[in-house]
């Protein structure tokens, strides 16, 4: 069940962003009314943006755990 959420997770995300770049409705740079007036299905920046967030957040994450038990390893 856990992979059949992942794999349908996967695919609706790369469902979206085909569809946004096959319409022209890809954030390129282009003014929302060249696109025909419409906005892309998903603010692609902000994803980007969350998605660096959170691997920075995992990293730090990482690097704190492996610290702590360094410490009481010795």
């Amino acid at each position: 069940m856990l992979l059949g959420v992942i794999l349908g997770a996967i695919l609706t995300v790369a469902g979206a962003y085909l569809f946004d770049s096959s319409s022209g409705r890809a954030p390129n740079g282009l003014t929302t009314t060249s696109a025909g007036g419409q906005a892309p299905l998903v603010n692609w920046d902000v994803v980007s943006n969350d998605w660096n967030a959170f691997t920075t957040n995992v990293r730090d994450s990482v690097a704190n755990l492996e610290r702590s038990l360094k410490r009481h390893t010795g």
